[in-house]
């Protein structure tokens, strides 16, 4: 199977299950990112998470410009990557 196509479907997947979430939470985002940082345990995943999203940053940021696109092309899918960790780089999947 193509890799733009079950990018796509998890894309349209994870983007749907995000929004359902985040609109019955009962606690902002960045609430619960406080809460989740608050407890070792919790703050070492967080951790990890965001040391792989830095990874795929750079990832993308040379693959984007391997692909000869600018930095402004990046930005959209690094902030969107910053936020909602795999939806940026599912989205950059499909755009390059």
């Amino acid at each position: 199977m193509n890799i733009r196509v079950v990018s796509v479907v998890l894309l349209a997947v994870f983007a749907g299950f995000t929004a359902y979430t985040m609109s019955i939470a009962q606690q902002s985002l960045l609430s619960f990112g406080y809460e989740l940082v608050s407890s070792p345990d919790t703050a070492q995943v967080v951790m990890d998470l965001y040391i792989m999203v830095l990874l795929a940053l750079v990832w993308m940021y040379k693959d984007i410009k391997a692909r000869g696109k600018t930095v402004k092309y990046w930005l959209p899918f690094a902030a969107l990557t910053l936020v909602f960790v795999s939806m940026g780089r599912l989205c950059c999947i499909n755009k390059t």
